[in-house]
């Protein structure tokens, strides 16, 4: 899947048990990006996968809340 996923792509990395955009890869990672921002973290290629439209529907609620919360 690794070679297959478009910069942009939702992926779900089951180690850190979150959504993520695909931003590319960095050497033997995938480099992923939190819903709305944040720090980037590697991933392993291998376990990575398309998120359902459930994780991605979660994902997006709680960036949504993360940035109202902060705004206050």
């Amino acid at each position: 899947m690794f070679d297959q996923v478009e910069p942009g792509t939702l992926v779900y990395d089951p180690q850190a048990r979150k959504v993520g955009e695909y931003r590319g890869k960095a050497g033997p990672y995938a480099m992923l990006r939190p819903l709305g921002g944040g720090r980037e973290w590697q991933a392993d290629p291998a376990l990575i996968r398309a998120a359902t439209l459930e994780e991605r529907l979660s994902a997006e609620v709680k960036a949504i809340n993360h940035r109202s919360e902060t705004s206050l």
